[in-house]
């Protein structure tokens, strides 16, 4: 959930792993799963999810 908020929020892989104290490839790995799981190939994709189902909320910040 965190690695979906954060992506959804603009951050990238790198940013994520740095903010999750990650290695950025464990962020890449979680993000690949998290598109196979919801069905997605893009962020954006993604963030439309996460919003659709009230993960986030619009204007929601990666800090």
């Amino acid at each position: 959930m965190d690695v979906l908020r954060l992506i959804a929020a603009g951050s990238t892989a790198k940013e994520a792993a740095r903010l999750l104290d990650i290695a950025p490839k464990t962020a890449d790995h979680h993000i690949q799963n998290l598109y196979s799981k919801i069905g997605v190939t893009t962020r954006a994709a993604a963030a439309l999810y996460a919003l659709e189902r009230g993960l986030i909320q619009m204007g929601t910040s990666a800090a």
